[in-house]
Parts: structure tokens; sequence; C-alpha cells
């Protein structure tokens, strides 16, 4: 019997690409979208269902029609996300709980869904997007940061919690790959982004560093399969880092004393 996928912001990105792998592999993948027109179709093994994470009732109603359908959720891909750029000096109260909106409390609010239907089944995986800014900090990207960090800390407590039930808990810390991100997931700060912000010289050095990276960056495919590996292995890491900035920066955090890694991300970023 195949296994049930819930992927969360699925119709783009990472999650677009994790989707149509894992489907192509024989799991019964539902394709978490905000597009309420794509609700209910579905192309091989892929149904577009509708679930905002930012409301609780469509969660509530997305995982209820798949315990409908399938009459269980083998795995969940927390992937929904987007980062804010913005000073934490300049970030809007709105802004700011926006950014944990989406990248915090979806996570918590999904995974809360489901959790009671894997503890049933004493059996599962949850792998949340995380980043490898969920162990670093870079300038304008602090509210972004300060949820990544959020998630791994969620990931690291509530792997303790569902041990004695046979769920796996996962985090993916993703490296900067070329998305639809720069357009679709990142919102600026217009005082950040002023001609007058007093900022303007980090951000003119900063911003354009990050947006090539993102826009001409690498395939997320990696993401894709580190998600299949997780799933499939059952002695998988609890974190995995993915791409280039992962790879790298995390196993420094580990190596290196606070004072000499900051001075790594100066000079890398030319900070």
């Amino acid at each position: 019997m195949s296994k049930v996928v819930l992927i969360t912001g699925a119709t783009s990105g990472m999650g677009e690409l994790s989707a149509k792998l894992l489907a192509d592999s024989g799991y019964i993948v539902y394709a978490g979208s905000r597009d309420t027109g794509a609700t209910g179709s579905s192309a091989g093994n892929i149904k577009n269902i509708y679930i905002d994470v930012t409301k609780t009732s469509t969660i509530k109603d997305a995982v209820a029609t798949i315990i409908k359908n399938e009459g269980k959720i083998d795995v969940l891909v927390n992937n929904a996300g987007y980062g804010l750029l913005a000073t934490l000096e300049d970030g809007t109260d709105e802004e700011i709980f926006n950014q944990f909106d989406v990248n915090v409390f979806g996570v918590i609010k999904t995974t809360r869904e489901v959790l009671p239907y894997m503890r049933e089944a004493k059996s599962g995986v949850i792998i949340n997007l995380s980043s490898f800014l969920g162990k670093m900090g870079l300038p304008l990207l602090s509210h972004y940061n300060a949820s990544k960090y959020a998630v791994e800390g969620i990931t690291d407590s509530l792997r303790f919690e569902t041990l004695p039930f046979g769920i796996r808990v996962h985090s993916v810390e993703a490296g900067l790959f070329g998305t639809n991100f720069v357009k679709k997931g990142l919102v600026a700060n217009a005082q950040t982004t002023s001609e007058n912000s007093p900022y303007k010289e980090i951000v003119s050095h900063f911003v354009p560093i990050v947006a090539k990276a993102i826009n001409e960056g690498p395939s997320a495919q990696p993401i894709a399969d580190a998600i299949k590996m997780i799933i499939e292995d059952e002695n998988a890491p609890i974190a995995v880092p993915v791409g280039a900035e992962a790879v790298t920066f995390v196993p420094l955090r580990k190596e290196l004393s606070d004072e000499a890694f900051e001075s790594k991300i100066k000079t890398t970023f030319g900070i």
C-alpha cells in the first residue's frame, strides 16, 4: 500500500519538486496550495489540496479530507514559508507576525493536526524545511533567522515527544537554491529598502548577494532528494544540510567558537 504524504507550499520551488519526485516514486502526494482553484484537482499520484497554514480551519479541513480519502497520513513535509527582508529596527508588527505565522505557527498547527493519526498508527515521518539560517545569522534577515531558529527548536523538542510513538522528526537545512523565492517568497520592508534608510550601505551590498544566489542558484532538486532519503532511511540524520551554504556553514558553526565563526561570516560576505 502506497505511503501518503502531505506537503505544504507544494506548488512551486522545493515543494513542487519534492511532490513530483515522491509521486514519481509511487507515493500518494497531497500537494498543499493556497490557491483555491487547485483544490481537488489531481495528476497521477499528485492530488492538489487547499491549505493555507495561516488559517487553522483550512489545515483541519485538509487533514480531514486526506484521512477520509486515504485513512492515514504517513509523512508530513512542512515546506510552506517565506522570508522578510528587513532590519530589526524597521520590521512592522504586521511583518513580524506574518513571518512567524507562516514559518513557525504554520509548522506547529499543521503538525498538531497530523500527530493524532500518526500516534494512533505508531509510525510516521515529519520533515521540517529549515535553513542554514536556522544555525547562523545574516544582516537584514533577523526575523527570518529567528523563525528558522524556532523551527530547529521545534524539531529538536518534538523528536523527544514523539519517540514513544515511533514517529521520526527531521529538519532539512537548506542553502540558497534557484527558486521563485525572491519573486514569490520574499517580502521587503519599504523603510529598509528606502533611499533614506540609515542602513542603505549594507542593503546595497548585501541584497544583491542574496538575490543573485537565489535567482541564479542551482536547482533545488537536492532538497527533494534529501526529503525522499529521510522518508526511506530510518537511520537518516536528525538534521540534513543541503546546498553549498548549508554544507559549508552548518559544520563550521559546530567547530568554531562564536567569535571565530562570526569573523568567518564577515569575511565571506564582506560585512
